[in-house]
């Protein structure tokens, strides 16, 4: 059962357009943070490894809209390219000084533009 679910999920991102694909990943990182908020004394242990997550995907969209070729209206890379700034410092922040308190940022940010990438 487990490699019938592999095998759909290769499928399906092989078929997602780029933006389902980008909502998709930004709705795993807020899952897992939210999983971590919602029991913070036992998720501390994947703290780094869903923090490190948001990171590097967080990293590929600045990489992405600060890239001269993007063909994203300038207003809309630079805003993108503001709350990534904002989402890196903040990952910074918790991982130098781990608070439950400021993980609902962070799930908001993504969940709110998955949204916005789906249409929603």
């Amino acid at each position: 059962m487990q490699s019938a679910a592999k095998a759909y999920g290769a499928v399906a991102n092989k078929t997602a357009s780029p933006r389902d694909l980008e909502a998709s990943l930004l709705l795993k990182a807020a899952s897992r943070l939210q999983a971590i908020h919602d029991d913070w004394d036992a998720g501390k242990a994947s703290l780094d490894s869903a923090l490190t997550f948001n990171r590097k995907l967080w990293t590929v969209f600045l990489s992405s809209v600060t890239d001269g070729s993007n063909p994203l209206p300038s207003e809309v890379r630079q805003n993108v390219a503001n709350i990534g700034l904002f989402v890196l410092s903040q990952t910074v922040s918790m991982t130098a000084d781990p608070r439950r308190e400021r993980l609902p940022s962070l799930i908001n940010i993504n969940r709110e533009l998955a949204a916005g990438l789906r249409g929603a």
